[in-house]
């Protein structure tokens, strides 16, 4: 016997206050609920003024939205903006279908993507954070209908049970991302060893960040036309125009409305945002809305802490603009066609230059050891014999810097 899955049937709503952005949101919550596996059946949109506690869209909306799902019968109803427990519960009473919204539309294909142990982990943390405070009254169907002595039913205590379980995972969740957390210090002080500046590609989910990446290092990255491809962080060698060399750091997409607790479940992934020596923006300037997109990565950037990075913008799906120039400062480039690349690499260079210094060291002549590893790992600027020995002029990347201090050091 044959079994097939049918994808479920999803009808999407938008309400906020600004008709402009409308078609935009519902666009990319289409996108991201294809990327869910779901089926888009239906839309319906309302600009409101304000925000129904009940029911967020208003009693006359709902009745619309009522008659929308008696015709297509669809098995979800997601919402583009946050729902409040109340509203989500009345909502459901109403439609008698599932109801959730984008925070948990993306929270879902986080969880469906995520491959490694610490994905998983970290992504099961933001979904128990997002559904603790929402636990609240979700046992109705045992909970108590008035107050007073003899009328304390087992709802209350199941809702408790519920809360101390969830509470408990947490904390088991939190222990053993400590643990990870560790270990990746342990591998962020052994590549801080290796001498080599650390370039971030951050971006708007599928601005084409893997595509550049596998353009610029051959990495062989997964990469798809959809929403959040790739989770995991990625680190590759890069060969600078110059031979020198740079650790390319491919992070996960960000996208509008992301729910701040994958944010902070996520943030000893992006700690390499966080400690890298250049941030390489990557803008999809193919997009209708990429401004938009640009303002909405620089607050997680921001909420991150990472806003004050040194930051250079790829300009990247250039060859699908009819315009000569950028329409922001940065680099035009095509990962698909590698037009541009050859700019691209020089100016991450010379941005990563911008911090380099110039060292003096001074070497016996018979340390040709020391000597080798300046000339792979340093632009030497000039080189001379004189009474000490050998002297020689460098310029070098702080990392680099560090590192050949401690190879210096006595004993």
């Amino acid at each position: 016997m044959t079994y097939t899955l049918t994808p479920e049937r999803a009808v999407l709503v938008w309400s906020g206050t600004d008709k402009t952005e409308c078609a935009e949101s519902l666009s990319e919550l289409a996108q991201l609920a294809e990327s869910a596996g779901l089926t888009v059946a239906g839309q319906l949109s309302q600009e409101i003024r304000r925000v129904s506690p009940a029911t967020r869209i208003g009693s006359g909306k709902v009745e619309e939205l009522q008659k929308i799902l008696a015709e297509l019968k669809p098995d979800v109803v997601v919402f583009d903006d946050p729902l409040t427990p109340a509203q989500r519960r009345n909502l459901e009473n109403a439609c008698r279908v599932k109801v959730i919204d984008r925070s948990q539309l993306i929270l879902d294909i986080f969880a469906q993507r995520a491959s490694t142990r610490a994905g998983k982990l970290q992504v099961e943390l933001a979904q128990l954070e997002y559904l603790l405070p929402r636990l609240t009254r979700q046992w109705t169907h045992l909970s108590r209908i008035r107050g007073g002595v003899g009328t304390r039913g087992p709802g209350e205590t199941q809702l408790e049970v519920d809360r101390r379980q969830v509470r408990e995972r947490l904390t088991k969740l939190r222990e053993r991302l400590q643990q990870i957390d560790r270990t990746r210090r342990l591998n962020r002080r052994e590549r801080e060893a290796v001498p080599f500046p650390t370039v971030a590609l951050v971006g708007y989910t599928n601005a084409g960040k893997s595509s550049l990446m596998n353009r610029l290092t051959g990495a062989g990255v997964y990469v798809a036309d959809r929403l959040f491809a790739t989770l995991d962080s990625t680190v590759r060698r890069l060969e600078l125009p110059s031979g020198a060399e740079a650790m390319l750091v491919d992070t996960v997409g960000f996208v509008a409305k992301l729910p701040h607790e994958l944010v902070e479940a996520f943030k000893g992934t992006l700690e390499q945002v966080i400690e890298a020596d250049l941030v390489l923006h990557v803008v999809d300037v193919s997009h209708p809305a990429w401004r938009q997109r640009v303002e909405t990565v620089n607050r997680v950037l921001a909420e991150l802490e990472a806003s004050e990075r040194p930051t250079l913008i790829a300009c990247n799906k250039w060859d699908l603009v009819k315009t000569e120039t950028p329409p922001v400062d940065g680099i035009a480039v095509s990962a698909r066609t590698g037009e541009g690349c050859d700019r691209l690499l020089a100016a991450i260079e010379s941005a990563l230059g911008e911090r380099d210094e110039e060292i003096v060291v001074h070497l016996p002549a018979s340390d040709g050891r020391t000597r080798a590893w300046l000339y792979r790992n340093a632009r030497i600027v000039n080189e001379r014999e004189d009474d000490e020995g050998l002297r020689i002029v460098a310029r070098v990347s702080p990392k680099t810097a560090g590192r050949l201090r401690r190879m210096l050091e006595p004993g």
